[in-house]
């Protein structure tokens, strides 16, 4: 062990009573976060196997990842395929989704000895790791034990490149144990290189959120969502709010009533501790609401739909006119824009979306989604498609087209992976 790795294993063992007080902590509004604590420090079940490793931090990530995990299983059937995610709202999203079609366990701490049960237990045979987690202990373990690593998706924004030139020695050392970083565009490849990586570890395969499938399901969802509400309706979906964002969208919708008076807004709260406050903002309104966890069918005077509930954001953009995507009128670094354009819905979003810099500007440039400065702005964009049809339509068939010309990344990570899992005797 590097004597860098040495002072970083330190550092996470000194730390680690202050993660386990962070999940207590978050557990006081959510409580799955104090639940199933053994599985960080590696205490599973022995696999029966040896698997296919996939981690996929939380609900973005793993819904990223449903296309590619939908083809390890096609085409290792043999191998039980390992989802590991950080968070429980990626648990439950990995449950949704797979059930018992995969293996699902909280990903370890990155400590010596937490890593070492959980790979005694699992014996992968091939470790894939979605977008940018840089763990210097479970990198180097795989290389000690001759697993093969690869990066997909992987990205990096220049804040993030910059934050980890600071302990560039570290970062360079851990990367080398990877044996493909697969990355979106050239841009991330020349920061991962700036970093350290070799030029032959480096391969573009574009951005896997582009091999998002529609299902057909929630295409037909949306049509009686849509029955349900009237169909004539215009619908606008507000979706992944952050805090003090949820004031302005109210307000907005207030203002486009006036002129829209069958308008109706569906509200997606980013995190299911905000649905209770959300609810009762919206309440506050004065108008009427109905919250999707409450079942049942939708009232028809129903003015404003709380989406208090998980891993529904396709039915809502099936069911969807025009779609603002949270996260950017406050700093957060905005959310992932292609699940409405994957429906054919025109996007609106703040222009605080760093997080999506690969993306943002693009589809804005097809004339797919627009960046509005404010709450005026988000007023203005949104009247604009509500009252002119033909605008909407042309704004939502570009994005439609964008989203589809930028597909094959899936296709480029199983050849990766198929190279990698014939040298490791998968």
């Amino acid at each position: 062990m590097s004597i860098r790795r040495f002072l970083y294993s330190l550092l996470m063992y000194g730390l680690t009573p202050l993660f386990v007080l962070r999940l207590l902590w978050r557990s006081r509004a959510n409580p799955a976060y104090r639940r199933r604590l053994g599985e960080r420090f590696g205490f599973v079940p022995v696999a029966g196997r040896p698997c296919i490793w996939l981690h996929a931090v939380s609900v973005g990530e793993t819904i990223a990842a449903r296309p590619l995990i939908g083809r390890l299983l096609q085409e290792y059937p043999q191998h039980p395929l390992l989802v590991t995610t950080t968070t429980p709202t990626g648990s439950d999203t990995v449950k949704r989704l797979f059930g018992e079609k995969v293996l699902h366990y909280y990903f370890p701490y990155d400590l010596p000895d937490a890593l070492a049960r959980f790979l005694n237990r699992m014996q992968p045979q091939l470790l894939v790791v979605m977008e940018t987690e840089i763990w210097p202990n479970l990198y180097a373990t795989c290389t000690q034990r001759r697993i093969p690593l690869l990066l997909a998706n992987a990205r990096l924004s220049a804040r993030s490149t910059q934050g980890y030139a600071r302990i560039a020695s570290l970062v360079r050392e851990t990367l080398a144990h990877a044996q493909v970083i697969a990355t979106r565009d050239r841009q991330d490849s020349q920061r991962f290189q700036q970093l350290g990586a070799r030029p032959e570890q480096l391969r573009v395969c574009g951005n896997i959120k582009f091999d998002l499938q529609v299902p057909d399901a929630a295409l037909e969802q949306g049509r009686r969502l849509r029955s349900q509400w009237g169909g004539q309706r215009p619908v606008w979906v507000a979706a992944s709010t952050h805090q003090g964002e949820d004031d302005i969208i109210l307000r907005v919708f207030a203002r486009l009533r006036e002129q829209s008076p069958e308008l109706l807004l569906v509200l997606v709260p980013r995190h299911p501790e905000r649905f209770e406050a959300v609810a009762a903002l919206c309440a506050d309104s004065g108008l009427p609401v109905a919250r999707r966890s409450a079942g049942g069918v939708f009232p028809p005077e129903t003015a404003i739909v709380v989406g208090d509930s998980m891993g529904e954001m396709l039915l809502w953009y099936a069911a969807a006119d025009v779609a603002f995507i949270g996260g950017s009128l406050v700093a957060h670094g905005g959310h992932n824009p292609l699940e409405a354009a994957a429906f054919g819905v025109p996007v609106v979003s703040g222009e605080h979306v760093h997080n999506f810099a690969d993306i943002f500007p693009a589809l804005c440039d097809v004339g797919g989604a627009v960046l509005v400065p404010d709450e005026a702005g988000l007023a203005a964009q949104l009247l604009v498609w509500l009252q002119d049809a033909a605008a909407q339509q042309c704004a939502g068939q570009a994005a439609k087209q964008f989203f589809q010309q930028n597909q094959g990344a899936v296709d480029c990570l199983i050849h990766a992976i198929n190279t990698l899992m014939k040298t490791s005797g998968g």
